[in-house]
C-alpha cells in the first residue's frame, strides 16, 4: 500500500524554461529525505505527488516536507478517476477522518483544473456539500472560518484531502550551486545557513575549535546545531578545523585592539582554502550591519578583502530580535544560547578597533610571521562529520 501526499509548490511556479529543473532538484530532494523508504514524485502544472511506504509514519513525512525548500504546503491526500460517482464514494469514505455529527461548521473548497469536467467548481461543492450534510446533519456551513475543509482538485484525476500544512516555501537547496557557512556557537549563524539555503544553496559548514581555549562542550554544542539544521541544508558536512595554532600566533603577533580582526580576517582565509577544495562558489557568515564592533561598515570591508571568494552575508539588514524569532521557529535557539563561548568570544578585546583602515589591516595580517602556512596547517587538519540528508532514522 502507498500514502499519497500533495504538494504546492510556491516560488517554483513562477519559473519559465527552467522550471523543470526546479521541480527535478525538488523531487530529489525529496527523495533523499526519505530515503531508504521507497517513493516515487510526479509533477503537473504547479503540484508535485509523492507516493510513499504506507510505513512511513506521518510525523516522518510531516519532518519531511515541512523542512524541505521549494513547497508551499503539503497534505495528505487521497484520489481516484475523473469519474463523479468516483468522486461521490471517495469523499463518503474520508469525510469521517475529519468531519464529525457535532454541530461544527464545514465548507467545501473545489478546483477545477480541467475545464472538461461537466460541473464547474462551484457546482461540485454543491454536490459534496449535500453529501456532507447527509452524512452529518448538524453541521453548519461557514465559508470563511470553517472548523473543517474538504478541498478537492480536479486535475489529471481527482483529488481530495482535508488537513494542510504549510512548508518553508524558497527555492530547492542545490538549485543555486554550493557554499561554505562559517558556523559558531551562536544565534546567528545557523539562522543564516536557514536562509542561505532557502535560496537554493547547498550548504557546507565550518567551525573554528581552539581546544583548550573552547571546550569539547563547545564543539558538542555545535555539532547539534549542525544537525538541527542538517533537515533544512537536506544533509550536510561540518568540519571541524583546529584553530588552536592560529589563537596562538594572532595572541602573540597582534595588538590587543587587533586580536578580534585578525581572528576573522584567518577564519575568512581558512573558510575560503578549504571552500576551494570543496568546489564551493561563495562562503556564507552571519553577520548583521553593526550588530557588533566586528561587524561595523568598515570591519565588514576588511574582512571581504582577505577573501577572492564572493561572501554572502543573509543576515546583514536583520535587527537581532527577528534574528532570534527565526532561530526559534527552525528550533536552533535553546542550543545557541547554551553558555560555551566560541574562539572570537573568548579573546574579544575590552575595546576592540570597530573602524580599521583597510589596507592598514591587511599589511598588519600578512606581516605575522607563518600565516600562511598555518592557514594550510588549519585546513589539512580539519575533521569532515557527515549528516545524511533522510530522516528517516531522525
Amino acid at each position: 500500500m502507498k500514502k499519497e501526499y500533495l504538494i504546492k509548490l510556491g516560488e517554483i511556479s513562477l519559473k519559465g524554461l527552467n522550471r523543470k529543473d526546479f521541480e527535478r532538484q525538488l523531487a530529489t530532494n525529496i527523495k533523499a529525505k526519505l530515503s531508504p523508504a521507497h517513493s516515487a514524485v510526479r509533477s503537473t502544472k504547479g503540484r508535485m505527488y509523492l507516493d510513499v511506504d504506507e510505513q512511513v509514519s506521518d510525523s516522518v513525512l510531516s519532518k519531511a516536507l515541512s523542512t524541505t525548500f521549494g513547497i508551499s504546503f503539503f497534505a495528505r491526500c487521497y484520489s481516484c478517476g475523473k469519474d463523479l460517482d468516483q468522486i461521490d464514494g471517495l469523499v463518503k469514505s474520508i469525510l469521517p477522518l475529519g468531519f464529525a455529527d457535532d454541530g461544527s461548521s464545514f465548507k467545501i473548497d473545489a478546483r477545477r483544473e480541467d475545464k472538461s469536467f461537466p460541473l464547474t467548481s462551484s457546482q461540485i461543492e454543491v454536490r459534496l456539500a449535500g453529501i456532507a450534510h447527509s452524512m452529518f446533519p448538524s453541521l453548519k456551513v461557514d465559508l470563511r472560518n470553517p472548523d473543517h475543509a474538504l478541498h478537492v482538485e480536479i486535475r489529471d484525476k481527482a483529488y481530495a484531502y482535508m488537513s494542510q500544512a504549510s512548508s518553508s516555501s524558497g527555492l530547492p537547496v542545490g538549485s543555486s550551486g554550493k557554499a561554505l557557512c562559517l558556523l559558531s556557537g551562536g544565534i546567528d549563524s545557523p539562522v543564516a545557513a536557514y536562509m542561505a539555503a532557502s535560496r537554493g544553496l547547498h550548504l557546507e559548514l565550518v567551525y573554528f575549535h581552539a581546544y583548550p581555549y573552547t571546550g569539547e562542550e563547545a564543539l558538542d554544542k555545535v555539532r547539534t546545531l549542525a544537525k538541527l539544521i542538517s533537515p533544512y541544508l537536506n544533509g550536510t558536512v561540518l568540519h571541524v578545523v583546529n584553530f588552536t595554532p592560529m589563537e596562538k600566533l594572532i595572541e602573540a603577533s597582534s595588538s590587543e585592539r587587533e586580536k578580534t580582526l585578525m581572528l576573522r580576517a584567518a577564519m575568512i582565509r581558512v573558510a575560503e582554502k578549504l571552500a576551494k577544495k570543496r568546489r564551493c562558489g561563495a562562503l556564507v557568515t552571519g553577520e548583521s550591519l553593526a550588530q557588533v564592533a566586528s561587524q561595523t561598515l568598515e570591519a565588514l570591508d576588511f574582512t571581504t578583502s582577505m577573501t577572492d571568494c564572493l561572501v554572502l552575508r543573509p543576515l546583514i539588514g536583520m535587527d537581532k530580535e527577528a534574528i532570534i524569532s527565526l532561530a526559534r521557529k527552525i528550533g536552533t535557539y535553546e542550543t545557541s544560547i547554551l553558555p560555551y563561548s566560541d574562539c572570537c568570544s573568548l579573546f574579544s578585546p575590552a575595546h576592540p578597533m570597530t573602524r580599521p583602515n583597510r589596507n592598514r589591516e591587511r599589511e598588519a595580517y600578512f606581516r605575522m610571521d607563518g600565516v600562511e602556512k598555518a592557514e594550510d596547517q588549519a585546513v589539512s587538519d580539519s575533521e569532515a562529520i557527515a549528516y545524511d540528508a533522510s530522516v528517516m532514522e531522525q
